[in-house]
């Protein structure tokens, strides 16, 4: 058929609704032995996990809810008419649940499969036609699909998409690539989504729809099947070999659920949780667009052999929209536990004119090398045995206090969690752990005299999860240390995995509790003094997650307060905003959050060329003048201009790139939408580049390790605050005492 014909033709659809074609398989079709492991799912959701609820049409509305929206998140292919068809089996879920009927989901998930590739076949038909977008028309787009409601018709789907095509080519055209080159890779996308759903099978939709049951219970309870369990080898998470990255599916991306401290990824400093990864490539092969594709897919592209190159190309968790894309280079590699071990340095701060020594540790996570443990080496390596050498080295310094970094450590091993709360306080009890049948268990006790007991602060953020929180809790209870940072994770809960008769069920069986009787979970650890958090509270932690258990409390267990630091609380609190409050590289990092959050807001986007383009330039034009405000407060000269500020900022992120081994030819054509590349990130790899990024002339002549690091830097302050405050040379005979402990 003629070109002009076809566009005629798309034109006449788009504007009246004609329904095209549907583009229609066999239905997959539910296999005989998966009503008996149903029904063995339920039956271990029902008596072992922690969270007793009642099989009922309550629990049925949710469970319909749930899948409908796991299958289209954006509410992009079913209409109104197919979720009204659905809502048959609103009370009637939980009746076929218990006989292991689950007809519903192969039901439902055939109709998207039949609406989504019709979908995406007209989408690979209007772009393959000669149909011109108009990129001057005042028109905008929503896709979050939480802001839209289903679409009634099929002229209004039609219309979507034609909108979302339109902004996909906005983004790429943003980024210098040719307009030929978008649509060839839009087309490729579109194709590579129809082979991928082409694909599923029974075993994937049973997986789905078990799922969506299971995470009624809580966001960590999760059925594995046979080839999730063979391909992920299961151990109480996804555990992704090849780069040190654990993954999981949202909407059609690909996410970052966790970098796993001492990893590939993690030693080359930028992927980071909430990135969702849209393109894989194999060392300088063309990258493959995985937007849509099984995560299981996903993840046999990212794997390969040790001291090979994967590029991920990906985008910037904050964003629903995909408006920015960056390409990362990382040899693949094993995680190494000596690369993750706990390691000190040195900062000296200016307390009032006298200079102190502050012992800085950082534990990325806390682990424990159990097989080398068994076999009774006595080098093994635990995250307690090299803090407490890290301590005694610092001793020897001299320090005058020690600050705990445990920013991003997502947690561990239980045990040492509690071996390394014994090195800081007297003897008494570390953490409670209560079971789904409400018993108490309180065995996890600190047993010795402390091996530290001067001036100390522990600076913890949003990531910093599980094992991170007893031990932050527990110091926090005992009036042992300063807690300071953003409030934590809130991951407060203990899973365990068990065999089914097919595949796996991994589910939550108990739940941590402080001393003090207060859950970790949900709420998280609370600083004593707080920072401004460099991930979205709203987006990143339990808190966000449906369906998470709530916080509560239970009875706290007899324990002392040993130190009376909690008395200079509210002085400290004082002094810490006086200082912030002048502090030009704190202010800056405040000011970056809060354009950030605000840039974020506007859920609609132009799809107006021009309108996308100033949006750009307004971007950097506030970035440029933030930089500026910094540089006016630090008495350094000021840039010029925009053009003298990214000039700048090139040079810099060329040392990074250089650095780092990223490749910065981005093939797939990188995507934004007025927002320049990394916009919400004043964060973490930026601050461990901080001191390239930052000014080379005299700013970095008179840097001291701590200003690369503005948080560290203020918890260095508090500390210092801490160290006058406690009586006159107090802490001096505190650190003589620590001289003379043994372990």
């Amino acid at each position: 058929m003629p070109r002009v014909i076809v566009a005629i033709l798309l034109s006449t659809i788009l504007a009246v609704g004609i329904s095209l074609p549907a583009f229609s398989l066999a239905p997959i079709e539910r296999q005989s032995d998966q009503t008996a492991l149903f029904r063995e799912i339920l039956d271990r959701l029902a008596t072992r996990h922690y969270r007793g609820q009642e099989i009922n049409d309550d629990l049925s509305k949710r469970y319909l809810s749930t899948y409908i929206e796991m299958l289209d998140p954006l509410k992009s292919y079913f209409l109104q008419s197919d979720i009204d068809e659905f809502n048959q089996w609103q009370t009637q879920l939980d009746d076929l649940a218990r006989r292991g009927d689950v007809e519903p989901g192969f039901v439902m998930f055939n109709r998207l499969r039949d609406r989504l590739i019709g979908q995406l076949q007209a989408n690979i038909d209007l772009l393959e036609s000669d149909y011109q977008f108009d990129y001057s028309v005042d028109e905008s787009i929503v896709l979050d699909g939480e802001e839209r409601q289903w679409m009634q018709t099929t002229q209004q789907q039609r219309d979507y998409w034609r909108k979302r095509i339109k902004d996909s080519m906005i983004r790429l055209l943003l980024n210098d690539k040719e307009p030929a080159k978008a649509r060839e890779l839009l087309l490729k996308r579109f194709k590579n989504q129809i082979t991928q759903m082409e694909q599923r099978d029974s075993q994937d939709v049973f997986q789905l729809y078990a799922n969506a049951l299971a995470s009624l219970y809580d966001p960590h309870t999760a059925y594995f099947s046979p080839r999730t369990t063979e391909n992920f080898q299961i151990n109480m998470s996804l555990s992704l070999e090849g780069i040190g990255a654990e993954l999981r599916t949202e909407d059609e991306y690909t996410k970052v659920a966790r970098v796993i401290p001492g990893g590939p990824a993690d030693m080359q400093g930028i992927l980071k949780a909430e990135d969702k990864i849209i393109a894989v490539g194999q060392g300088d092969d063309e990258l493959v667009d995985v937007i849509g594709w099984r995560i299981d897919d996903v993840v046999q592209l990212i794997r390969g052999p040790k001291d090979s190159t994967v590029r991920l190309e990906v985008l910037d968790g904050g964003s629903d929209s995909s408006d920015s894309s960056k390409i990362i280079a990382i040899v693949r590699d094993k995680v190494k536990l000596e690369e993750k071990s706990a390691h000190s340095k040195i900062i000296e701060i200016d307390q009032d004119g006298k200079q102190l020594k502050l012992g800085v540790i950082d534990i990325p996570a806390f682990y424990m090398d159990f097989e080398a443990y068994r076999k009774r080496d006595p080098e093994y390596k635990s995250t307690t045995r090299d803090v407490y050498k890290l301590l005694m080295e610092l001793r020897e310094e001299q320090v005058d206090g020690i600050v705990l970094d445990l920013r991003n450590n997502g947690g561990g091993s239980l045990h040492e969690a509690t071996m390394l709360t014994d090195l800081f306080i007297d003897t008494g009890p570390v953490v409670q752990i209560r079971n789904a049948y409400q018993q108490v268990s309180r065995d996890q006790r600190a047993t010795m005299r402390a091996a530290y007991s001067g001036p100390l602060v522990v600076i913890i953020n949003r990531l910093s999860a599980s094992a991170s929180e007893i031990f932050a809790g527990a110091l926090q209870d005992y009036g042992r240390a300063l807690i300071v940072g953003s409030q934590s994770f809130g991951k407060g809960t203990v899973q365990d995995v068990t065999g089914l008769s097919s595949g796996q069920l991994k589910l939550t069986v108990s739940k941590f509790y402080r001393v003090s009787g207060d859950s970790t979970q949900h709420r998280g650890v609370m600083p004593d003094i707080a920072f401004p958090s460099l991930y979205d509270i709203e987006e990143v932690g339990e808190s966000h997650q449906e369906n998470a258990l709530p916080w509560d409390n239970i009875h706290s267990v007899p324990y002392r307060q040993q130190t009376g630091l909690k008395q200079y609380l509210p002085l400290l609190v004082e002094q810490h905003n006086k200082r912030v409050a002048r502090d030009p590289d704190f202010i800056h990092l405040i000011d970056e959050l809060a354009l950030s959050e605000s840039w974020d807001a506007d859920k609609s986007i132009s799809l107006n060329l021009e309108k996308r383009k100033a949006r750009n330039s307004e971007w950097d034009n506030q970035q440029f003048l933030l930089e500026n405000k910094r540089r006016k407060l630090k008495g350094l000269e000021l840039y010029a201009d925009v053009a003298a500020w990214k000039s700048a900022n090139k040079s810099s992120d060329e040392d990074q790139v250089a650095d780092a081994d990223v490749d910065t030819n981005n093939e797939a054509g990188q995507e934004h939408s007025g927002k320049p590349q990394d916009h919400k990130q004043p964060q973490e790899h930026k601050q461990k580049e901080a001191a390239k990024n930052k000014d080379k002339d005299k700013d970095k002549e008179d840097k001291n390790i701590a200003e690369s690091d503005p948080m560290l830097q203020e918890a260095g302050y508090i500390l210092a605050d801490q160290i006058r405050l406690l009586d006159g040379g107090q802490s001096d005979r505190l650190l003589a005492n620590n001289k003379n402990a043994e372990q």
